[in-house]
């Protein structure tokens, strides 16, 4: 959603950054570029101008002008406020559920901006992780079928859901919800109000009797993300009427300008404590205003990485694997299963977006094929279509074999060979990183001299981008101590790089 304020502003901080000194008209100009581009990406007049007014003040300081690193400075208070804009303090995007049980959370908003959904999303992460017994309960008797749609979506989940009454009325329906999960024992009841295509005033006489019965510990408004500032006025006139809480944000990962997440906070007062970035029940985020400037301003996102490793990595075959690459030992199977870590962490390209300065680099493999989608998906037709023991050996591939795994996986000879050499680029890089001690090694071919077989072909079957192999060779952005990045030219720790338990390094441990 922010890719294009995200290049833009990429594109002012670079001009700021290759010089050595700057003047206030310096910073002047910068502002009035990064002003168009919060205007370009929907965020609400009132909103950027008080940001920019506000970073202008403190950018135009002797402290900063003067400083080794002006451009460097300039781009941290332009973070500092962008996460104040954001919502700025983390403890008011948490859920506030410490009350005596049950806990009621009210579900409310416009019919499309995904309520039902949401609902069941929340219901599943809090049963999940945060392992609180949670019954949902449909109080929207309107839209056809939408009492069956959170039932199917509770039995999908695994979440409990009130039984359905026909002809029973919502106030009536919350009550019943209420008693029920006092009667059982429940930590939390979601209570899924009945929404409207615009707001009126029996939608508001509604909500405000459930919202009396149940006394909701959280009253949560959905709004759809791709409307823009309608998602903003939306919340505005929802928080005139009602006590609103907090705000969810649905489709965060579509393609809109990001504009109402920058200007929600800011306009309605409303914090955004979680946001949807996909269809599936488990694709629900805790909203964290500094990760997300940071995501924003090409700085990455470690802790959601570290996060999600954490709940996807198999933490028993990564730990097999560590030991197998101590030894020197990589084989295709081992390949493939890398393969399948990095499709349930959501691909390379999430990954490497989460990453410090890996945005630039992330488009250049998106441009040429990269390791994403369909691409993941041949090379592990290939492997799947070999012996076990061509997998375990590939040395014994020759000429008629290769034709026999080609016609077996819908591929050519050609696209075969340049998994076999990529892999073997790989399988030397693992070597050596066994040899030079696991991350270290990692981090000094990473930083020094560049990553074997990822200079020449890559995964994707094509050629890599210009320049991607001197990028490698001279560190990644950001991270090894290549030009560029905004994660100022670091490279992670030992440590820091064992937390994220990525699949294929070595040592990497989940803690």
């Amino acid at each position: 959603m922010f890719e294009t304020l995200s290049d833009r502003l990429s594109g002012v901080f670079d001009k700021l950054r290759g010089r050595g000194s700057l003047s206030e008209a310096d910073v002047s100009e910068a502002m009035r570029e990064v002003r168009v581009a919060l205007l370009e990406a929907d965020v609400a007049l009132p909103v950027a101008r008080e940001f920019i007014a506000k970073v202008k003040e403190r950018a135009i300081g002797q402290d900063v002008l003067r400083s080794v690193t002006p451009g460097q400075q300039v781009i941290k208070i332009v973070h500092d406020a962008l996460v104040d804009m954001l919502g700025g303090a983390e403890d008011e995007h948490a859920l506030d559920l410490n009350v005596a049980p049950p806990a009621a959370i009210l579900m409310i908003g416009l019919q499309g901006s995904g309520k039902t959904t949401s609902t069941a999303k929340i219901a599943l992460r809090l049963q999940k992780k945060e392992k609180k017994k949670v019954l949902m309960a449909s109080l929207d008797t309107r839209r056809p079928a939408a009492q069956e749609q959170l039932k199917i979506l509770g039995e999908q989940a695994q979440v409990k859901t009130l039984p359905i009454i026909a002809g029973q009325q919502p106030v009536d329906i919350a009550r019943r919800a209420m008693e029920a999960a006092r009667l059982g024992g429940y930590d939390v009841v979601m209570l899924d109000t009945a929404g409207r295509l615009s707001i009126d005033e029996q939608l508001m006489a509604e909500i405000a009797e459930v919202h009396r019965i149940a006394n909701p510990a959280e009253t949560l408004l959905v709004v759809d993300s791709l409307t823009g500032q309608d998602a903003v006025q939306t919340a505005e006139k929802f928080k005139a009427r009602v006590p609103v809480s907090g705000v969810v944000m649905t489709r965060i990962d579509g393609d809109g300008r990001g504009g109402a997440a920058l200007s929600m906070r800011a306009v309605t007062g409303a914090p955004i404590k979680l946001i949807g970035i996909g269809e599936k029940l488990d694709a629900l985020d805790v909203f964290d205003p500094r990760r997300m400037a940071g995501r924003i301003l090409g700085m990455g996102d470690i802790v959601s990485l570290v996060e999600k490793a954490s709940e996807e990595v198999d933490q028993e075959k990564a730990e097999a694997m560590a030991k197998k690459l101590s030894k020197g030992q990589f084989d295709l199977d081992d390949l493939a299963d890398q393969f399948r870590q990095m499709r349930r962490m959501g691909g390379m390209g999430a990954i490497m977006g989460m990453m410090p300065g890996m945005g630039k680099m992330k488009k250049q493999l998106d441009a040429a094929g990269g390791f994403e989608g369909k691409e993941i998906a041949r090379q592990e037709a290939i492997i799947s279509s070999m012996t076990k023991k061509e997998r375990k050996n590939p040395k014994v591939l020759n000429a008629s074999r290769k034709k026999r795994i080609a016609a077996g996986s819908g591929t050519s000879v050609q696209e075969i060979n340049r998994l076999l050499k990529a892999y073997q680029g790989m399988s030397t890089m693992m070597k050596k990183m066994g040899k030079k001690g696991g991350m270290k090694g990692l981090a000094g071919m990473m930083g020094g001299g560049g990553m074997p077989g990822m200079a020449g072909g890559g995964m994707g079957g094509g050629k890599m981008p210009p320049g991607f192999g001197g990028a490698m060779g001279g560190g990644l952005p950001g991270l090894g101590g290549g030009p560029g990045g905004m994660g100022g030219g670091k490279m992670p720790s030992e440590d820091e790089l064992s937390k994220l338990g990525l699949p294929g390094l070595p040592g990497s441990k989940k803690k």
